[in-house]
């Protein structure tokens, strides 16, 4: 049973999550303690104990996230699906580079640990008196569209974030910057525009010091050559190298997560089914604008696991 695992970003994490997964595998249960050795979390605790606020601070979703999404890979692997390709969106593709081989299960923890609290650290500068930057998601516009009003309307301190759908685009900001993009957006054709309720302007240029620190993070990180396909949000394409992934995940700090070209990379490259492996089914909705017969379910539950059979 051979699929392309897609791994969930920030925003998938919720309370409890992962528990169903941590009482039915021993495997599992060891993808939590290298976890918890290799950061000094009470990963069990940060799981099954935390608040739905405790869980949307980036320090403690980017692991939360990350745990959960490799254990479920464990237990599919367990039960005999084999991953024939991977992606992962935002800050799900470095457990995509983990199940590729690019990176070490006792190396990715500390790495996306880190990479929340950099992230953390330069949005709370960047919360002024005009109020604290965020994120936009811009329903019935297109790439280019929202492209055409940003540089037409000549709006400073907003760029795109996410390509997450043909019509679904998320941008990030300043307070200022979003406000004065709703109402060109609207003009422009936009069915809805919904200030997201996050904790930094992802994938932004506003969050350059937080890159600067991370890159010298990753320079001291092992990064192999991937051993199946693995493909990168910045680029859009295969990686090649284990260079080649620690400069994207450099730049992906700051760039574009360009998941509408990444999927359609993925059936280009022949892709014939996908599992959301990892919690929620975001990326299952997301896929259906691009999949057409080519399916992508659900995995990051037991119960989700056992529908697959």
């Amino acid at each position: 049973m051979k699929n392309y695992f897609l791994f969930p970003g920030q925003g998938a994490q919720y309370p409890g999550m992962g528990k169903d997964l941590w009482e039915t595998s021993q495997k599992v249960k060891d993808v939590f303690s290298c976890a918890a050795d290799s950061t000094d979390v009470d990963i069990e605790n940060l799981l099954f104990e935390s608040t739905e606020e405790d869980l949307k601070s980036t320090d403690n979703t980017q692991i939360a996230i990350t745990v959960v999404s490799l254990s479920a890979a464990a237990l599919l692997k367990e039960r005999g699906y084999s991953c024939a390709g991977t992606a992962g969106f935002s800050l799900g593709e470095y457990s995509a580079l983990t199940e590729a081989g690019v990176l070490a299960l006792e190396d990715v923890f500390p790495l996306v640990r880190t990479r929340g609290l950099l992230m953390e650290k330069t949005a709370k500068k960047l919360d002024t008196g005009d109020g604290a930057p965020g994120m936009a998601a811009v329903i019935g516009l297109g790439y280019e569209d929202i492209r055409k009003v940003i540089q037409d309307n000549n709006i400073d301190g907003v760029s795109i974030a996410n390509y997450n759908s043909p019509v679904q685009i998320v941008l990030s900001g300043t307070a200022d910057g979003l406000t004065a993009a709703e109402a060109p957006c609207k003009e422009a054709g936009a069915r809805r525009y919904i200030r997201l309720k996050v904790s930094a302007p992802f994938h932004s240029p506003l969050l350059k010091e937080a890159q600067e620190e991370f890159a010298g993070v990753l320079h001291e990180c092992t990064f192999n050559d991937p051993k199946i396909p693995v493909y990168s949000n910045v680029t859009a394409k295969l990686v090649g190298t284990g260079d080649e992934a620690r400069r994207n995940c450099i730049d992906q700090i700051v760039s574009t997560v360009m998941w509408v070209e990444e999927e359609k990379q993925i059936l280009s490259d022949g892709c014939r089914g996908c599992l959301e492996v990892g919690p929620g089914s975001v990326l299952t909705g997301l896929w259906k604008a691009v999949g057409g017969d080519v399916k992508c379910r659900p995995a990051g539950t037991i119960e989700a696991i056992r529908n697959l059979e």
